[in-house]
Order: structure tokens, then sequence, then C-alpha cells
């Protein structure tokens, strides 16, 4: 009701008796109902299209628009920077986002196991010795091997295959990147990749 209210005092005006050469502005935030829905927000909405004009009847969804189209020199970058906000992520957001991605890096890694396991180049043993002899084959220690086979499947399960890749260079290269910098946020070290 007090956006009908608000819109109809301005047609009102906008209408009504006026010196030669006045000129209207209507600057609202309330794109939802002053603007075109699903299109550009920058233009009203068809039910009160008719009260604007390109000259005497201007639509704003914002102030310094408004300031630099009548008076370009009233409007300084400073003023458009102050006037652009962006909230930052919650932290719930950033632990979930660190977890796909220590779930990528880590399955990549799994798999680089079983490859090599199943062309031979890594022994499954019972038990793993260190130091390992000079050209000995690597080796896993079946428990653990194990283990890995269950948490494979259990990330299968939860981030489906599909997140969990395979990677180009380029993707595997961000994904390191965005988990390295999401753990330096949570503050770790730069480049902290352990899984």
């Amino acid at each position: 009701m007090a956006d009908a209210l608000i819109i109809e005092m301005y047609a009102e005006c906008v209408r009504g008796k006026t010196p030669s050469g006045s000129r209207f502005a209507f600057v609202t935030h309330n794109k939802n109902d002053f603007s075109v829905v699903n299109g550009n927000q920058k233009l009203p909405h068809p039910d009160i299209a008719d009260y604007f004009s390109r000259i005497k009847s201007l639509y704003f969804i914002n102030l310094p628009e408004l300031l630099r189209r009548i008076e370009p020199s009233l409007v300084s970058d400073v003023m458009l920077e102050q006037s652009w906000t962006q909230e930052p992520r919650g932290f719930t957001e950033i632990l979930e986002a660190e977890d796909l991605l220590f779930h990528q890096v880590w399955y990549n890694r799994h798999w680089n196991l079983r490859i090599g396991i199943q062309e031979g180049r890594i022994k499954v043993v019972e038990k793993e010795t260190y130091p390992r002899p000079p050209g000995a084959r690597e080796t896993v220690q079946r428990d653990v091997w194990k283990g890995a086979l269950k948490a494979a499947r259990n990330a299968e399960q939860k981030y489906g295959k599909k997140n969990l890749g395979p990677w180009t260079d380029f993707e595997w290269g961000m994904i390191n990147g965005k988990l390295s910098a999401l753990r330096w946020v949570l503050g770790d070290e730069w480049d902290m990749l352990d899984t």
C-alpha cells in the first residue's frame, strides 16, 4: 500500500503544472516492486512505465547513477565505491568449501595410489618398514589401504563422483590454490595442502 502511495504521489507531481524545463527523478532501492521483473532492473516495471520518459521523468535504482546523469562533477569514484557493498562469506560456508576441496585433493591422491597398486608400482603389505632399501617399491599397509577404499566410497556418496574429478591441469591447480587460500583464511600457513 505504501509503495502504491509513493509512486502515485510521484506521478501526480510529474503530471502537475510545473515550469517549463522541470525535470523529475524517482530513485528507489526497492527493485522488487518498482523495476522490471526478470529483466533489466534499471527499467521501471511495465505497470508504471508510463510515468517515466527519457527527459522529464527519470527512473534510477541508486543515487550515484542519478547524480552522474544530472551533474557528473558531483559524483566521484569514491562515492561510487561507498555505495557498493559485498557481504563476506560466513564461517560455515568457508568450512563447507574447505571440506569439499580437501576431499577433492584427497580423492585424486587416492586414485594415484590405486593406479600405482593396480600397475604393480606400489605393493600392499601387512606392515610397512622404514627406511625402505634403495630401489625398493613403494608400499602401503593393508589396513591403511582398506581404510582408504572405505573413505573413497564415503567421499563418492557424500559429494558424487562428478564432483571428485578427474581434473585438467588448470582445474587441478585451481582446486589446490583454493584449498591453500581457504586454509590460510582459517589460520594455516600458505601452501598447506596436507590431506
